[in-house]
C-alpha cells in the first residue's frame, strides 16, 4: 500500500542518507538498540501506519520489522526535503504471551 514511500526510505537507509534525532538515541539506549539493529528492520519493515504533525503539518510513518536479534521494533521516520530519512523514536515492541 505505501510501496514508494517505503522503498524512499530503503533507499535512504542503503545510502546512508539518515539522521538520528536525539530522542530516537534516547528511546534506542533505554531499549538497549544500536543503529545495526534498526537498520535490518528498516530494510525489510513495513509501514503500518503514516501519521500527519498537527502542528508543522509534516508527513511522517511507523515502520515495524525485526531488529538484528529477531526482536520487533518499530521507528517513526520522515523524509527531509533532501530525500535524508530522520529517525524520530525508535522502540521494540513488548511481547504478549
Amino acid at each position: 500500500m505505501f510501496d514508494r514511500e517505503l522503498r524512499r526510505f530503503r533507499e535512504a537507509v542503503e545510502r546512508g542518507n539518515s539522521l538520528v534525532s536525539q530522542h530516537a538515541l534516547d528511546e534506542m539506549d533505554e531499549d538497549r538498540l544500536g543503529i545495526l539493529d534498526v537498520e535490518p528492520a528498516m530494510l525489510s519493515g513495513a509501514i503500518v501506519q503514516r501519521q500527519r504533525d498537527r502542528r508543522t503539518g509534516e508527513r511522517k510513518a511507523v515502520i515495524e520489522g525485526h531488529a538484528s536479534d529477531g526482536q520487533r521494533l518499530a521507528a517513526v521516520v520522515k523524509l527531509t526535503v533532501a530525500a535524508r530519512m530522520v529517525l524520530i523514536p525508535v522502540y521494540r515492541i513488548p511481547d504478549h504471551d
